[in-house]
């Protein structure tokens, strides 16, 4: 990892510690709009934001994610964005505005739902290879098990619970890999 550049104060803690908050955040709006409890038009923001907070995320942090683990995640963010701006898409097609109407909504919507499932697992793995800790380096495989076996729940539930329980299995282990990812960088 290389330190030649250093920021300080609040805006390099927020990139720290950051991601460690919107991940679970973001898989609980994903699971609360599942149950009804967060609207579809929330979770179309929520996108949005995300797309914004990514772009500004990986901007800011580009020297410091040059190489080995953080630039396994640099790859992540810059594969999230496109992405998330997918799920953005979606909810415009399946609202009828504009150019998106032509666009298949709920594939969009599902390459932003599948996508940051999965793209994390590849980081994660790496990132275990990475960590000659033994309890963070199991952390880290389990977070990249935990979004798979997730995503596969997810796509097959055949009910709103059943949808739920794979998102609540992806956000488990994608939030304890970043926390301990967090912890160790």
């Amino acid at each position: 990892m290389s330190h030649e550049y250093q920021a300080d104060g609040p805006a390099l803690t927020l990139r720290e510690n950051g991601p460690a908050l919107l991940v679970p955040a973001a898989w609980g709006v994903a699971a609360a709009t599942v149950l009804g409890a967060v609207s579809l038009h929330a979770l179309f923001v929520a996108h949005v934001v995300m797309s914004a907070l990514l772009v500004a995320f990986v901007v800011a942090s580009w020297r410091d994610m040059a190489t080995g683990v953080l630039r396994a995640w640099k790859l992540v963010i810059l594969a999230g964005t496109p992405v998330t701006l997918a799920g953005v898409l979606g909810f415009l097609a399946r609202d009828g505005a504009g150019l998106a109407a032509a666009l298949p909504a709920g594939a969009l919507l599902a390459v932003a739902f599948y996508g940051w499932m999965l793209l994390p697992a590849p980081a994660f793995v790496y990132t275990g290879l990475r960590d000659a800790t033994v309890p963070r380096s199991t952390v880290h495989h389990a977070a990249a098990a935990c979004s798979v076996v997730g995503a596969v729940v997810a796509a097959f539930a055949g009910s709103a619970a059943g949808t739920v329980a794979g998102i609540a299995l992806v956000g488990l282990g994608q939030t304890a890999g970043i926390l301990a990812a967090t912890a160790l960088y």
